[in-house]
């Protein structure tokens, strides 16, 4: 059986919010310790940080500091997040490859856009 590459994107990353992906998250980031899933280590690490950033209370800016305490916070979400759900994103494309990758089944390159 062949399965396109395309197909199976859509199928793997149903866009369902940052919030319901949060256990994808986990599960990308213990796969990758445990050294299953190849990823680089930046691609993962500088998103988790800025997302610990903003959880922590310590700042570069106070957040008692109205609206730039807030803007620093803000900044740095826009840019993890994003950068975050990609590399989800591409962790479940792979495991969906992993999944479907069997003697029986082929998958067949094609470019997402």
């Amino acid at each position: 059986m062949k399965y396109s590459k395309l197909n199976l994107a859509k199928e793997t990353i149903a866009h369902k919010g940052f919030l319901k992906k949060i256990p994808d998250i986990f599960r990308m980031v213990n796969m990758w310790r445990k050294g299953i899933y190849p990823v680089k280590s930046m691609d993962l690490i500088l998103p988790l940080l800025g997302l610990i950033y903003v959880i922590s209370p310590i700042d570069i800016i106070p957040d008692f500091i109205i609206v730039a305490g807030v803007l620093d916070d803000l900044a740095v979400l826009s840019l993890a997040i994003p950068k975050l759900i990609r590399e989800v994103d591409k962790f479940l494309l792979w495991e969906a490859e992993q999944k479907y990758s069997t003697n029986s089944a082929k998958i067949i390159d094609a470019e997402i856009v």
